[in-house]
């Protein structure tokens, strides 16, 4: 035979497929509404389990594999079905509805924003970007911001979450397990990392070189090209200017902001010094209460997976059956668990779309642990 023989057979099979598909998908609308009349969740875990187990043993053993991901894909489509047609909302939607009624159409200009660091801090770059006249409170630590907007002495805090060059944040993803809060809106920083030290000083005088870990990974092929230089992190790369300053030595430098050269009277030794021209930081602003804006088309969400195979696969599953685009995805080891990670996924969906609805109506379908994290614009 020739290869357009087998593919005249392949169509043929085709055609019997795409047939036999949409019989099963109205099926799946039938039986929507026989749960929602029963008031039945759409996810049924032990009714695919036995269903897969079912088809599996229909074919070959060498086909099993194949055979068991086809159908997982068929579940998330028929439930993704079942969702349009006969869910109804959950509370979860409800209170997102609630939130886009409530917000205000027009984003703050000013309000009490907490930053972490000291002045010139990069993350007081990214509020001031975010609120023209924001009255500032600095803390030591991210997790000084966290506590602030749980204590409810700020509305907001501004965050950096993942760098283009040294990538994620992990202490912030980290602290977004332990507190409640929602994202309202996220802003991209370009960064540019500056060699500052006392007046008078010159390059060949530096010895030791401070800044936060984040700066020292964006630099790393600079630092390397001064030879033997210590160096030593700190919490913040205005600090760091803030601390050569005040050591008053010759052979300390900081990387941080060429604004700082100025706020805290030093030299600028050499300019743009990370790896990358295009080097970008991403903030988020969180608030206590959620928060919808108009335009809100990006959503953050965590989820807790057990350490089995195809549990990441289900949940990506959904994602896929909705033609819901990702924009980041992150994992953190969930700590005094076995094995188990918690997942952050950034999905690129409008908060209006009939997609992002059919997704939280049946959260339970998603992992044990589920959190909605809010959904917001970016700006940058």
């Amino acid at each position: 035979m020739e290869l357009s023989d087998y593919r005249e057979k392949i169509d043929a099979i085709d055609a019997q497929l795409v047939r036999l598909f949409e019989e099963r998908m109205e099926v799946s609308s039938e039986i929507a509404e026989v749960k929602k009349q029963k008031k039945l969740p759409v996810y049924d875990p032990a009714r695919e389990r036995e269903k897969l187990k079912q088809v599996s043993h229909m074919v070959p053993e060498e086909l099993r594999g194949y055979t068991q991901r086809l159908y997982t894909t068929l579940f998330e489509l028929s439930r993704a079905r079942q969702l349009a047609r006969g869910g109804g909302d959950s509370t979860l939607v409800s209170r997102i509805g609630q939130a886009i009624a409530d917000t205000r159409p027009q984003f703050p200009t000013d309000a009490t924003v907490a930053v972490q660091g000291v002045e010139g801090a990069n993350s007081q770059r990214a509020a001031e970007k975010l609120f023209p006249a924001p009255d500032l409170m600095f803390f030591s630590s991210f997790e000084g911001v966290f506590a602030a907007i749980d204590r409810g002495l700020c509305r907001y805090g501004v965050l950096p979450l993942e760098n283009s060059t040294a990538g994620s944040v992990n202490r912030v993803y980290d602290l977004m397990m332990k507190y409640n809060f929602s994202i309202v809106r996220s802003v991209r920083v370009r960064v540019d990392h500056c060699l500052l030290a006392n007046r008078g000083a010159k390059l060949s005088d530096i010895r030791e070189i401070i800044s936060h870990e984040q700066a020292l990974a964006q630099c790393e092929g600079f630092i390397r090209s001064l030879g033997q230089v210590k160096v030593t992190r700190c919490e913040n790369t205005a600090l760091a200017a803030q601390t050569v300053f005040e050591s008053g030595r010759k052979d300390l430098a900081a990387l941080s902001s060429l604004s700082c050269a100025e706020l805290y009277s030093l030299d600028c030794l050499q300019s743009s010094v990370q790896d990358s021209g295009a080097n970008y930081t991403r903030f988020i602003c969180i608030s206590k209460a959620l928060e919808i804006y108009p335009g809100a088309n990006r959503t953050s969400i965590m989820m807790a997976l057990a350490h089995k195979p195809g549990s990441l696969y289900h949940a990506l599953g959904r994602f896929y059956a909705l033609g819901i685009n990702l924009n980041k995805i992150e994992s953190r080891p969930i700590a005094g668990s076995d094995f188990e990670f918690m997942f952050y996924f950034d999905l690129d969906t409008s908060v209006y779309s009939e997609e992002f609805l059919q997704l939280f109506r049946d959260i339970e379908g998603l992992g044990a642990q589920f959190r909605y994290l809010g959904s917001y614009t970016e700006v940058g």
